[in-house]
């Protein structure tokens, strides 16, 4: 009895300690409770499906009310702000384009921190500089809330099927919390470590997948060039260790692959204009840490180059189009 005794007074002084802990367990065992989600484009839009696919009842907003639209006739509820929705719902997601975007979100005058409840969970999806992500932590603690970055990769289409892969920084005591809704939108979720380590991660993949992509898209050029056929080259290549994802997965050569946007004149997909800013902030997190990135300080100036030459609006497989049309073809 002594020892039972004892062990249920640690656990009362561990709850007294941490009250927001059993908030966190409250908010695991509250499954299909409605959830707030800001950002309904090309990404936030097929999430938010997902969710309610799960049966969670989704609260919703957007700065372009016609990204609402489909949603609210699956049952989703629009309303007008983030400030509006935290308002409501206690677990919100966000998924927004840049780091001043983040920033307006959860701080500005309608943002969700102006009406956010003490011990919500607040979960960003977006890929931002890691030190916004720190700040708006910062920020969400002075109002008793819990914030965690869980930035994605897999594009358009991984987001479409549910199995984007989650990058997660944060408290790891609110990892499962998190994960009971991140699991409904994705096939990975990884814990990173603290709030930042997920951005960390997701800038280290998107500058390779940049250098990866623009090998694959010279690579099949100088193939072409060279009389092959680009099937037979990118059927080689992926039996050969020249294989990745650029090339066995979302080939940027037209005709080469189906159901990718280089079959679709470069339409839908992750933007020329979302990479370059990705790999700017691969750019600033090298310099402040001093770390050498020849190979990705040049990816971001070719994909700088290709949004003052037009590819903005393109996926970021147009690199092979542009570096086709650079040669004078």
């Amino acid at each position: 009895m002594a020892a039972l005794f004892r062990g249920s007074r640690n656990l009362l002084k561990r709850w007294n300690k941490n009250v927001d802990l059993a908030l966190v367990s409250s908010r695991s065992m509250a499954s299909k409770t409605q959830v707030g989600f800001v950002g309904l484009g090309n990404m936030g839009n097929p999430m938010a499906k997902n969710l309610l696919k799960h049966g969670y009842p989704i609260i919703a907003t957007d700065v372009f009310p016609e990204s609402c639209k489909e949603l609210q006739e699956l049952g989703a509820q629009i309303l007008d702000s983030p400030a509006d929705v935290a308002d409501k719902a206690d677990r919100i997601i966000t998924m927004l384009p840049s780091s001043p975007n983040v920033v307006d979100v959860y701080t500005g005058p309608n943002g969700i921190l102006k009406k956010v409840k003490k011990g919500s969970l607040l979960i960003d999806s977006s890929t931002i500089d890691p030190s916004v992500s720190k700040e708006m932590a910062a920020a969400a603690e002075k109002m008793g809330a819990v914030f965690m970055d869980a930035p994605v990769s897999g594009g358009v289409g991984a987001a479409s099927s549910g199995n984007l892969t989650f990058m997660v920084g944060g408290a790891e005591e609110e990892f499962t919390a998190a994960k009971e809704l991140l699991s409904c939108m994705g096939a990975n979720v990884v814990y990173c470590g603290q709030v930042g380590t997920g951005q960390s991660a997701k800038i280290c993949n998107n500058m390779l997948l940049a250098i990866g992509m623009i090998g694959t898209a010279e690579t099949m050029n100088l193939g072409i060039r060279l009389g092959l056929d680009p099937k037979l080259l990118a059927k080689i290549l992926n039996m050969s260790s020249g294989r990745c994802w650029s090339s066995d997965t979302y080939n940027p050569v037209p005709g080469v692959m189906e159901g990718v946007p280089s079959g679709n004149n470069y339409q839908g997909g992750f933007g020329t204009t979302l990479m370059a800013k990705d790999l700017g902030l691969a750019q600033n997190t090298a310099t402040n840490t001093k770390t050498p990135v020849p190979l990705g300080s040049l990816a971001h100036q070719i994909y700088r180059m290709m949004c003052a030459r037009g590819y903005a609006g393109k996926d970021f497989s147009s690199v092979f189009q542009f570096l086709r049309e650079e040669e004078g073809q």
